[in-house]
This record gives structure tokens, C-alpha cells and sequence, in this order.
């Protein structure tokens, strides 16, 4: 077998915009080394649903030639990407949205934000797997395939969902950033437990049109990256907006909620939040107590919206068709959708709009929350009960993630695990509705005192596939 190219933007997108701007390197050749690494790592990752290579090829020679034809599309041209299967692509073949079940109708056709990243002049190197309908679950989907978390290649460990693919190919450099979705974390999960950067956006800020609807209250789209500073750099591009830069310490003030966010963690998550903790107050930054609206409560909460809204969209008649089709998880969430009665949908929902208009009072004084994405490290695939399987239940990973989607607001998610760490550990910043860039330049600022995360060793997969 040739041997693999390293991953071509390593030295971060930025770096890479200017040097297919000064020539040193192509569109062509960065999607070229891509699909290697695709072709010898994916056989066992399966990040990918779905590989377009000719496409993508015939993307990239046309953003050369019209760069060398004095056409610059922006910052994001040129860039190899990769798509959760949720999103509809046109040209592409109908998302899957992780299931057996045909549901491209209610995708639709392809929406404003795919366009955008069209119209950036991205290249789309094709659609990343996602755990069925979006429904997280640590990303295991027994319909299409559970991709392999990249930092254990002996073991088949929890790749975070839904946004599973997205995850799991950033980590293991087989895109140059990856697009995915955040209905209650499933941005953040794949993000902290891959040990990449995810940012969620605030309801609203990008559209969801050509996204398949798993709960059209809470879904949002965004982006997981190699660094903070990737994300900053995909986020300016986007949105017209300067690229946010690290936080000042000074002056920071951070509402650290503990309590719930904080119990029965791995040790080697405490030991990460303390050192990150200590090193943010050690430049200046005050973290004070603080409470999330609602924090308890937020599980059923989120259950009697989601429910009802994916049997709303899927449909009763589709269900009564499909249901044995599906993934166990989705039925679960379908059969509780079902159970739910109008009555109380409509009470949560109002509950729901009540605890947004909440948000701002809640975080006045505090320019974020800081809490850990997830208490645990990524577990094996094969010890997380299967839904009616007896033994004890998953752990709820969303518990800490689904905060900010209820109250509307955005969130980033920063890997803080210490050299040597075997797995990776993610560290959440919730920012206000529509405050992105603040966000994303604490997490710089994160990044800045914690160093650039460790990468995955893929020789395991190599070797194995």
C-alpha cells in the first residue's frame, strides 16, 4: 500500500488559505491526500456513509481554476469537507439520515446552509454517518453501522451521536472540518469524546431547511473542527464577521454551575476540569458559582418535545411500517412520542419558551457557563445496554449538553486532556443566544492555555484494515 499522506491541514485553515493563495499548494492536491486517507483508514473508522471522490475531484480542479482566474470565493475556498448524512446535498445521493427507512421527503431538497458552504467554494468530499434520525445515543446505530471512535483501534469505544461520522472523521483528519447537528449535544458529544473542537449555534442563526427534522424546536447546525481557531476562521467566513480572537483574561467572568454538571465523573475528567479551571484563574479569569435554569428537570423536558416532534414528522402511518426496521434508540424515542399526550406537549413547550425568555436574567453578571462536556470518558460500544436488553441502562450522555438547547443559547466544546491521556476530555463553554464569537474566543482562549489537542495514532487502523 502507498503510503498515507499526513493530514493536509494540520497547520490549520488559515494557513491553508494562504498558501493556495501564494501557490504553494492546490485545492486538487489537499483533496487528493484526503481520499488517501480515506481509502486507508475509513475501511475500519466508517466515518463515511458515503464517499463522492470524481465529485469531489471536479470540485476542487474548478476552485483552481477559477482562483487562477482571479475569482476568490473567500477564506473557506478549496477546503475539503465532509456533511452529516441528515443534510441533503444536491447531486448527491438522498441523505440516509442513518436509517433503512425512507425518509428523503421529509429532508427535502438542499438548504440555505449547504448553499452557503457551496457559494464559499468548500469542497464536499462527501456525507459523514450519523446515528438514526439524529437520535444520539453515543452515536451506536445497528441499522447503517457505528463508526469507531479514532483514539482505540483494539477497542470499539463510543464515538458520540448523533453527529458520529462528523466526529470520528475530524479526529482521525480524514476532512478538513466536518458539518454536523446539536438537537440536545450531538455537536459536542462527538466532539468531546473524539477530542476535537464542536461548536453549536444558537436556535435560529443558521437555518434547518434540507436537515432532516428530528425535533424542529430544539435542532441547530454547526461545525466540528481540529482547533478553536479553525472554528473561529469557519465561523467569520460564514457569517461576514471578524474572526474572534482569545479572550482577555482579565476582565473574564466565567459561572461555573457544578452540582448535577459535576457528579459521579471519571477521575480523569475531574483532574482535567481542576487543571483548566486553576490555569484559566491563574491568568486572570474569575469563575464564580452559578445555577442553569431548570438543570434537573432538563431530561424529561426535552424527551416530551423531541418525541412528539420526530413522530409528528415521521408520521404514524410510516412508523406502523417501518417501526421494526429501526434502530432500537429511535424506537424508544418514537414509542415515547407516541405516549405523550397533546396536552403535555403543549405544556413543555410552553415551559420551553419560558425558560428561553429566562436565559439573559440567568446569565447576567457572567459573559459564559463553563462545565464539562461530558462526565465520562468514552465507553466501550459493548457495554452500553441495548433498550429493552436488561443489565444496567446507558449513562444519559446528553445530561450536560441539552441545557443550551432548551434555552436557545450557543456552545462550544474544547478536548482539555493533559499529555499522555489515553482518551479525550471535553471542556463546554454556553455563551448567550447569537454570541458565538464570544464563545469561541474563550475557547481560544482555552486552547491558548491548554495547548493544541493530542492526535489520535491511527497505525492500529492501518495495519487492521
Amino acid at each position: 500500500m502507498p503510503a498515507v499522506p499526513p493530514e493536509p491541514l494540520a497547520a490549520g485553515l488559515a494557513e491553508f488559505a494562504q498558501s493556495l493563495r501564494a501557490g504553494r499548494t492546490t485545492s486538487e492536491a489537499v483533496t487528493r491526500a484526503y481520499l488517501a486517507r480515506i481509502a486507508a483508514y475509513d475501511g475500519r473508522i466508517q466515518a463515511y456513509e458515503h464517499v463522492a471522490s470524481e465529485r469531489a475531484l471536479a470540485q476542487a480542479r474548478a476552485m483552481d481554476a477559477l482562483l487562477a482566474a482571479g475569482t476568490d470565493l473567500g477564506p473557506l475556498m478549496g477546503v475539503p469537507i465532509g456533511i452529516k448524512d441528515i443534510l441533503a446535498v444536491d447531486g448527491m445521493r438522498p441523505a440516509t439520515s442513518g436509517s433503512a427507512v425512507d425518509v428523503a421527503d421529509l429532508v427535502g431538497d438542499e438548504g440555505p446552509f449547504v448553499k452557503a458552504l457551496k457559494r464559499a467554494g468548500v469542497v464536499i468530499l462527501g456525507k459523514l454517518k450519523t446515528a438514526e434520525f439524529a437520535i444520539g445515543r453515543g452515536g451506536i446505530n445497528t441499522v447503517r453501522g457505528t463508526p469507531w471512535n479514532p483514539w482505540d483501534s483494539r477497542v470499539h469505544r463510543l464515538p458520540g451521536g448523533s453527529s458520529s461520522g462528523s466526529g470520528a472523521a475530524q479526529a482521525a483528519g480524514l476532512c478538513g472540518f466536518a458539518i454536523g447537528t446539536d438537537t440536545a449535544g450531538s455537536i459536542r458529544l462527538p466532539a468531546a469524546l473524539s477530542g476535537v473542537v464542536g461548536l453549536k449555534t444558537a436556535k435560529g442563526l443558521w437555518s434547518t431547511d434540507g436537515v432532516f427534522p428530528l425535533s424542529p424546536s430544539l435542532d441547530t447546525v454547526g461545525v466540528l473542527t481540529r482547533s478553536a481557531a479553525d472554528a473561529a476562521f469557519i465561523f467569520a467566513a460564514l457569517t461576514g464577521g471578524d474572526v474572534a480572537v482569545p479572550a482577555a483574561p482579565r476582565g473574564l467572568r466565567l459561572g461555573r454551575p457544578g452540582g448535577v454538571f459535576e457528579e459521579e465523573m471519571d477521575p480523569e475528567v475531574r483532574s482535567a476540569l481542576e487543571a483548566v479551571v486553576d490555569k484559566l484563574k491563574d491568568a486572570g479569569v474569575e469563575i464564580v458559582a452559578a445555577e442553569i435554569p431548570d438543570a434537573t428537570t432538563a431530561g424529561a423536558l426535552f424527551g416530551d418535545i423531541n418525541g412528539p416532534e420526530l413522530v409528528a414528522g415521521l408520521g404514524r402511518d410510516r412508523i406502523a411500517q417501518s417501526l421494526q426496521r429501526m434502530d432500537p434508540f429511535s424506537i424508544v424515542a418514537v414509542e415515547h412520542g407516541i405516549k405523550t399526550e397533546g396536552d403535555r406537549y403543549v405544556r413543555q413547550r410552553a415551559r420551553h419558551a419560558a425558560l428561553v425568555r429566562q436565559a439573559p436574567a440567568a446569565m447576567a453578571g457572567i459573559d459564559a457557563w463553563i462545565t464539562p462536556t461530558l462526565r465520562w470518558v468514552s465507553a466501550p460500544v459493548a457495554s452500553v445496554s441495548m433498550p429493552g436488553a436488561g443489565g444496567p441502562p446507558a449513562r444519559v450522555l446528553a445530561s450536560n449538553t441539552l441545557q443550551a438547547n432548551l434555552l436557545g443559547l450557543c456552545a462550544t466544546t474544547s478536548p482539555i486532556q493533559g499529555p499522555g491521556a489515553p482518551l479525550p476530555i471535553g471542556l463546554q463553554v454556553i455563551a448567550p443566544a447569537f454570541a458565538e464569537t464570544k464563545a469561541l474566543g474563550i475557547a481560544r482562549l482555552i486552547e491558548r492555555l491548554v495547548g493544541l489537542p493530542p492526535q489520535p495514532d491511527l497505525a492500529g487502523f492501518l495495519a487492521a484494515s
